[in-house]
């Protein structure tokens, strides 16, 4: 976890303790069933926990903040997220249950009080949150359109509730339609890894 304490040092032993656990059982889980990619498991603190906790850089969650991570896989960016923000609450929904059945073991495994699960499709949620998250779910005009109907109009952080989703490459073309609605932020503006130089936030604001 020494990426984990080098950008973020404030975190308590207790929170290294959970982001111990979540990489070790994410190791074990996977050699079961594939819910990440094999390729990326040595890089599992940089690619994936370090990755996930790049939306903290871009916004700090207030106490009381409801956040949906959307097409959660194998629980990120949602589970590192509800480890450094203890209270606020999250829901994991994936529509693949396998998945589900890992996250929920990996919720159970680090103690996450602050974590529900949803095996089902976006499309069924009828819940109100305060952000909306994703990590390479779709293009974002189709995640948009999927989406849009489940924030919560009345803001209580310090930037407007919305959609925040990490992505990578060049996101011109996908975002061509959403131009002056959209901020994009730089990951390498905080994270000095090489994996970070094409990878972006993309946050939406209602």
């Amino acid at each position: 976890m020494e990426l984990v304490k080098k950008y973020f040092p404030e975190v308590s032993q207790e929170q290294i303790y959970q982001f111990l656990l979540l990489k070790q059982g994410v190791i074990e889980w996977n050699a079961k069933i594939n819910v990440i990619s094999r390729k990326e498991m040595e890089e599992l603190d940089e690619r994936h926990i370090l990755h996930s906790l790049s939306i903290a850089k871009f916004h700090s969650f207030k106490k009381g903040t409801t956040i949906i991570d959307v097409g959660t896989g194998g629980g990120f960016p949602g589970l590192p997220l509800a480890i450094l923000f203890p209270n606020c609450k999250f829901t994991l929904i994936d529509s693949i249950g396998k998945k589900i059945r890992v996250v929920n073991e990996l919720i159970e495994l680090c103690g996450l009080k602050n974590v529900r699960t949803i095996n089902g499709r976006v499309e069924s949620v009828k819940q109100k949150f305060d952000f909306v998250l994703s990590r390479a779910v779709t293009a974002f005009p189709t995640f948009y359109t999927w989406t849009k109907g489940l924030v919560n109009k009345e803001s209580n952080n310090s930037i407007k509730n919305g959609i925040i989703a990490l992505k990578g490459g060049d996101l011109k073309e996908e975002l061509k339609s959403f131009q002056n609605r959209v901020n994009v932020a730089h990951i390498n503006q905080w994270f000095s890894e090489d994996f970070f130089e094409t990878k972006s936030i993309v946050y939406m604001k209602f």
